[in-house]
């Protein structure tokens, strides 16, 4: 189990925060051609060697990259415009039945932990899993709905905000869950409700009220189920 999060804490790392966006559009553009793709294979097997911390593993961290790689290139040159979201989530969920694979594969081995306890490396992955990978897919999933009005170039809102908002409002209910305080949330969503009343009052717009709706439910559900899973997994261990 511990050897999945880990694995999973390196597949986060390599395909969400150390992927800049310059190399997500020269990948698009250039596919097999684009330096990056090997850059970014090239970091998800060096991270999942790391993050096992055993030198047997080496050969498995190839062969996650090898696969990464492969399944990226099948993404690349088969996803169209329309169906970009579709690919995402079979990209995503090629990659997650990968690393069980591999884990399946490497589970009669011992590994030697380093670093950190097995608790600290499951807070950490969950963690970094309600940021932005789960930024990104609630951006992918809604992306199916535009509520944009025509006087959308004149909104006046910071660049990016509404992202990090969501960030925000994820570790907020995740730390509230681990700490016991479930009515904090209740108090969470009623503030961000409360603030963005005159916003969607102003709009007069019914899709963006229930566009905002989504993502908030979205937003929240995931990190609640986060923080659960997380929760009973530091209970298995303790």
């Amino acid at each position: 189990m511990i050897l999945f999060i880990k694995l999973l804490l390196a597949h986060l790392l390599g395909d969400f925060i150390w992927q800049p966006n310059s190399w997500v559009t020269d990948k698009e553009a250039k596919k097999h051609k684009s330096i990056y793709l090997y850059f970014h294979i090239l970091l998800h097997g060096v991270l999942a060697a790391i993050l096992a911390g055993e030198i047997r593993f080496i050969p498995y961290a190839i062969l996650i990259a090898v696969t990464h790689g492969i399944v990226d290139l099948v993404k690349l040159n088969f996803q169209k415009t329309k169906t970009k979201r579709t690919w995402f989530i079979v990209d995503q969920i090629l990659h997650i039945l990968i690393l069980i694979g591999i884990v399946l594969l490497y589970k009669d081995e011992p590994l030697n932990f380093l670093w950190f306890n097995n608790q600290l490396w499951i807070l950490i992955t969950g963690i970094l899993l309600i940021t932005k990978p789960t930024s990104i897919f609630i951006k992918t999933i809604i992306s199916i709905w535009n509520p944009e009005s025509q006087n959308s170039h004149n909104d006046n809102s910071l660049a990016t905000a509404g992202n990090y908002i969501g960030i925000l409002e994820r570790l907020f209910v995740f730390c509230f869950i681990l700490t016991g305080h479930f009515e904090a949330i209740g108090f969470l969503l009623a503030a961000k409700s409360i603030f963005r009343f005159g916003d969607l009052k102003e709009a007069k717009d019914r899709k963006l009220t229930e566009y905002v709706l989504i993502g908030t439910l979205i937003s929240f559900g995931t990190a609640i189920i986060a923080a659960l899973i997380v929760q009973a997994l530091l209970l298995q261990l303790l």
